[in-house]
């Protein structure tokens, strides 16, 4: 079939209503003919011919709910250097935007809700700003702050326009031009060609003469209208069921370690570290992939995964992909919203080979090129998420990369004039992380941007160095597992085992705290030790009270590593009986009456207890099974006139001193044994944290199922 039978056939399938759509393309696929291949018709009329593209759609939500933010702009700042003709200037912006429909496009809601493009009747404003007379460091200070107001000013897409251009003179052969657009009418590839097509606009203005640009096939709306003609009849359902497939039933959120907790609502404010990797590891890298038969790109997806495996403990990662979207000819040359983004699920954990992992992620890629067209606001939809404007959904984290960039500075128009990028750390950003990699002018350039929201800047340094240090470790040995290839420097190695771990303070941890305990009681017999409901004991009620507790409890067998099950309301009697059964030697489980009786029975049961301190009205209400004896500390103390001296029972730094369960939320609750040492070094490192003294008086706020419940009580 030759260009012209295609077209025909192009522009009668899109005039078709949806059900011979879909048995024109089931036709065409019985005879092995791929309709995506069929050229995009120019000028075909629809009722529908102004409605977007599915990604202007979901752009067009995404501002609609915060109309302020520029988290969605899209900015560039470029020196001018040499003479400049702005008359030719002011010409060359004009003949892009009646080149390119996008740019003189807007976005509106009509009466029955309906979004369409509309034509802007305005012409293009461009603002100057004449800083030639400030002093050379002032300006340049000037130029980093109107680029950065510029970059996060936000657009309205309903009035615009939507092509931003501020002229700034800092010398009569010195300029910087600032542009930024909105994403729903661009994106980064278009960017590209916005500043070739200007150049060559500029140079035809300046010169008098008329630009020689091909003319254009077709504009967004007629790619539009094709999109949407051939995705609803039939190819959309075909891609979404295999990223369903891929995406699975669980959609875990990326945890990664923040310097802040995540904002409700966030300011999509970021900021970028740069770094160019060595060229001899580049060249290393490409030996690697060679080698396995994988892409650069797939490489460093793979060391990606590692780094965010290693750093969130998660096995299931999704990463967010772009793709420019733009593997026809036809629109090669357009400004407009192409990308689409993949969303990339690997699974790995500790044990998988960086070889095996390679594998899998080349599989992965190369079946999501293959369903690459399927718009990402469709499987956002398909997957009904629950919505949360904290975090992006499906994916949190973003990996770009480039094989080449154009290289701005290396442009020149006719007349002489100089193109240089100014770069500033600021940005606006959608994900908590982004890496992109890019090569330029023959070096291998990485860019982590973040959220400032949840990042300091010294946190993402550290994750950069990480994973350079990462991609060293894989080019020595590809073959090596996930959790063994080293991210640390010998040095951060050593400081973080080695030079952190030392102290100059001793605890005394061969003293257990009930020890230390009975030691204060006898410093300050008087001295008010609790505080409860209007009461208060001093240290040595206290202390006399556990004693004969404890004799009671040693005298029914209570020793080191017998548990005992605590199941009592807050207040004074708590703590006498977590004293006196580490005076007998034992340990306590803690038993919170208010759980579920299905958890405390599985608590009492695997801890082995078989003696439970509780009080009268709790024991109705608690599991206890017939095997396990039970002591109510309300009723007459059989051990009232016991000998309240420190009992003389022996433990040690290893003994058990309490079992503390889990919150079993990910399966059944499992116990976690604390030992005297441990518990003992803990409460005096608290008391040096905080600085306490005699002085101070402890809220004993937390509830005894958590380990914050030793801190306030043996930690004053």
């Amino acid at each position: 079939m030759n260009a012209e039978d295609s077209l025909k056939l192009a522009r009668r399938f899109i005039g078709l209503p949806l059900e011979k759509r879909q048995m024109f393309l089931a036709a065409l696929q019985r005879e092995g003919v791929d309709f995506s291949r069929f050229p995009i018709p120019a000028g075909v009329e629809a009722e529908d011919r102004q409605a977007l593209s599915y990604a202007q759609q979901r752009m067009w939500f995404l501002w609609h709910l915060d109309p302020q933010s520029g988290a969605y702009n899209l900015p560039a700042a470029v020196r001018l250097s040499g003479r400049l003709n702005q008359p030719a200037l002011e010409q060359a912006f004009a003949s892009l935007i009646e080149r390119h429909e996008t740019l003189r496009t807007v976005f509106q809601q009509q009466p029955d809700d309906s979004l369409l493009q509309v034509p802007l009747q305005q012409p293009l404003d461009i603002q100057r700003i004449d800083l030639n007379t400030l002093p050379a460091a002032e300006r340049e200070l000037r130029v980093a702050a109107a680029a950065e107001e510029q970059s996060l000013l936000p657009f309205d897409l309903a009035n615009g326009p939507l092509l931003r251009v501020r002229l700034l003179q800092l010398a009569e052969e010195e300029h910087v031009l600032l542009l930024t657009l909105h994403h729903i009418v661009s994106d980064g590839w278009s960017m590209n060609v916005l500043i070739d097509e200007f150049c060559r606009f500029y140079d035809a203005h300046d010169q008098r003469q008329e630009a020689e640009l091909p003319p254009m096939p077709v504009q967004y709306s007629d790619y539009a209208l094709w999109q949407r003609r051939w995705l609803e009849a039939g190819e959309q359902q075909r891609q979404l069921d295999y990223w369903l497939a891929q995406m699975g039933d669980e959609h875990p959120v990326l945890e990664l370690p923040l310097d802040r907790p995540r904002p409700v609502l966030p300011s999509h404010r970021g900021r970028r570290h740069e770094r160019v990797v060595d060229a001899a590891l580049v060249e290393q890298l490409r030996g690697v992939a060679r080698q396995h038969g994988v892409t650069l790109f797939m490489l460093l997806l793979g060391a990606f995964n590692v780094l965010l495996h290693r750093y969130t403990g998660q096995t299931d990662l999704r990463v967010g992909v772009p793709i420019a979207n733009r593997n026809r000819r036809e629109i090669e040359g357009l400004i407009g919203f192409f990308v689409n983004t993949q969303v990339l699920r690997v699974q790995l954990d500790a044990q998988t080979s960086f070889t095996d992992l390679l594998g899998a992620i080349k599989e992965t890629a190369l079946g999501a090129q293959a369903h690459q067209d399927l718009p990402f606001e469709r499987l956002v939809e398909a997957l009904k998420l629950e919505r949360s404007l904290s975090y992006n959904p499906l994916f949190q984290v973003m990996y770009n990369h480039q094989p080449e960039v154009a290289d701005v500075t290396s442009l020149k128009v006719g007349s002489g004039l100089e193109l240089g990028v100014i770069e500033w750390e600021s940005r606006s950003t959608q994900f908590d992380l982004s890496l992109d990699t890019y090569e330029k002018a023959g070096q291998l350039h990485a860019a982590f941007t973040y959220a400032s929201d949840l990042f300091d800047g010294a946190t993402i340094e550290r994750m950069a160095r990480h994973w350079t240090h990462l991609l060293h470790s894989i080019v020595n040995d590809p073959q090596q597992r996930v959790g063994e290839i080293a991210l640390l420097q010998a040095q951060e190695l050593e400081q973080l085992t080695q030079d952190w771990g030392r102290h100059d303070a001793v605890w005394p941890s061969a003293r257990a705290v009930h020890e230390l305990f009975e030691a204060q009681a006898a410093q300050t017999p008087n001295a008010i030790a609790l505080i409860f409901d209007g009461q208060q004991q001093t240290y040595a009620q206290l202390n006399a009270r556990a004693n004969r507790l404890a004799r009671t409890l040693v005298a029914q067998g209570v020793g080191p590593e017998v548990l005992v099950g605590v199941a009592l309301d807050r207040g004074m009697e708590l703590i006498a009986a977590i004293l006196a059964v580490l005076k007998a030697g034992g340990a306590y489980v803690p038993l919170d009456p208010q759980y579920p009786r299905e958890r405390l029975l599985c608590m009492i049961e695997d801890s082995g207890s078989r003696l439970l301190l509780s009080q009268s009205h709790l024991l109705e209400r608690l599991p206890v099974p017939h095997n396990v004896r039970s002591l109510c500390l309300d009723q007459a103390e059989a051990w009232a006139c016991s000998d309240d001296s420190n009992p003389q029972r022996t433990v040690w730094a290893d003994n058990l001193a309490y079992v503390m369960f889990t919150s079993g939320s990910t399966g059944r609750p499992k116990g976690v044994g604390i030992s005297h040492g441990a518990l003992s070094k803990h409460a005096f490192a608290s008391q040096h944290y905080y600085g306490l003294n005699a002085a101070d008086r402890a809220l004993q706020f937390a509830t005894f199922n958590f380990d914050a419940f030793g801190e306030q009580l043996f930690g004053p």
